[in-house]
């Protein structure tokens, strides 16, 4: 599951958690020890996730100028428009392919090392990424650059599946909800930074370019150096490692207080119940008609959620916006608002609770409405007959028929415009 939506989830468990225990929530509940772990756990994982999914963006046109470099050196010619579309393509969504490998990785590696070293080993791929990612201009390899993708989809699959265990298991469940919500915080702000960083007067330069990625290793390597003083999971400990005295130990440090009997016991009831349950395998899981309903609901929501759109706008915001027929130089500072949008969504949403989802809903309808009335059918239509439709409903008066001189020359003073001419006076009119 996407740390975001794990956030809302736990949000809502927040809510419930106040309505039982109403004033039960202190700020005790706060440790040192609690805080450190969130936010170095959430600053070298979620926000390496959220980093990474926007630092493409800006040195687009210097990766593929690189690309076109490297293969003209090679081959003696320069690339072919195609092939550089998907070598391009394929820097970018191997990311993702990456993060399904470490999701299916992460399972093994979780109960064998536990949650602390699995995210302590995980710092491994992001610092071998950055490496790779960073020299590869130096070394003319291309390769090195896509392979780096991966590697870091790889760590974020890894770091997205262990840090909401991480967080979940040692934090009190007054606060599990509110520590839950450092995770869907840390990707806004890491998609942030990757579009702040790649600015033109910071490292969005053509020289500069590769280290972009190579910063990818500094919340890496502070989270390597910080999070061997954290205990680990006591649940892990007690669990698979039926270390009691480990998990009171560790109970202490993050809770800040000597008597954790009742934590303890806690722990311990949900390990006899969890002794009593079948588990079933995936197969098992959807041929089970007593759970169809909830499978099919889970698997809508995500797919939605997936594929709505929002990690391709990340990933591809410069090119929408230059498409869009906004100038180059006002991109970069266009494309800050879209992360800075959502990291202030993340941080004002969750004090919602479950009442987020209508804020969402309400959104998205309004979306459909409009463009239901004002989104004019583009399918058969020339550009020239899509601005006219535009212009209509701004009640100016374009010309019907773009092949009458008469009318042409009304508007335009030009005879026999074609449609491109047309258009560039739509845009200089404030039409488009």
């Amino acid at each position: 599951m996407d740390s975001r939506a794990w956030a809302h989830a736990g949000a809502a468990e927040r809510g419930r958690a106040q309505r039982r225990t109403p004033g039960r929530r202190t700020r005790k509940d706060w440790s040192c020890s609690l805080i450190v772990a969130s936010l170095v756990g959430a600053f070298g994982s979620s926000f390496l996730y959220g980093y990474n999914l926007s630092v493409v963006n800006a040195p687009a046109q210097y990766i593929k100028s690189f690309y076109n470099e490297s293969w003209e050196r090679r081959q003696g010619h320069t690339i072919d428009p195609d092939t550089l579309t998907l070598l391009w393509s394929v820097t970018v969504s191997i990311f993702a392919i990456g993060g399904l490998v470490g999701t299916l990785m992460v399972k093994l590696i979780g109960k064998v090392l536990g949650r602390k070293y699995t995210l302590l080993v995980n710092n491994g791929f992001a610092i071998s990424a950055a490496l790779l990612m960073a020299c590869s201009l130096q070394a003319g390899a291309f390769e090195m650059l896509i392979v780096g993708r991966f590697i870091m989809g790889v760590d974020g699959g890894i770091a997205l599946s262990a840090l909401p265990m991480y967080l979940n298991e040692i934090s009190p469940k007054e606060i599990r909800g509110s520590l839950g919500q450092v995770t869907a915080i840390f990707i806004c702000i890491g998609v942030f930074a990757g579009q702040v960083m790649g600015l033109p007067e910071l490292l969005g330069k053509e020289s500069t370019w590769p280290y972009l990625f190579g910063m990818i290793a500094v919340p890496a390597f502070v989270q390597l150096v910080s999070l061997p003083f954290l205990p680990e999971s006591p649940r892990y400990l007690l669990f698979e490692k039926h270390d009691q005295a480990g998990a009171e130990k560790a109970f202490q440090t993050f809770l800040g207080k000597e008597d954790v009997s009742r934590e303890v016991e806690e722990v311990l009831m949900e390990s006899r119940v969890q002794r009593n349950v079948q588990l079933v395998s995936v197969l098992e899981l959807l041929r089970s008609p007593l759970v169809r309903w909830q499978v099919f609901t889970v698997v809508v929501t995500m797919a939605c959620y997936q594929l709505c759109g929002l990690n391709a706008i990340w990933f591809y915001t410069n090119s929408i916006f230059e498409k869009a027929g906004i100038s180059p130089e006002k991109i970069p500072y266009i494309t800050l608002s879209t992360g800075g949008i959502e990291t202030l969504a993340a941080i004002f949403s969750k004090s919602l609770d479950t009442y987020c989802f209508l804020v969402f809903a309400a959104i998205c309808l309004t979306g459909a409405v409009y463009f239901y009335f004002v989104l004019p059918e583009t399918k058969n239509r020339t550009q020239a007959e899509i601005s006219q439709a535009f212009a209509k409903r701004k009640k100016a008066c374009p010309p019907e028929n773009t092949d009458s001189t008469a009318s042409d020359t009304k508007v335009t003073r030009k005879p026999e415009p074609d449609p491109a001419s047309t258009l560039d006076n739509y845009v200089k009119n404030g039409v488009v």
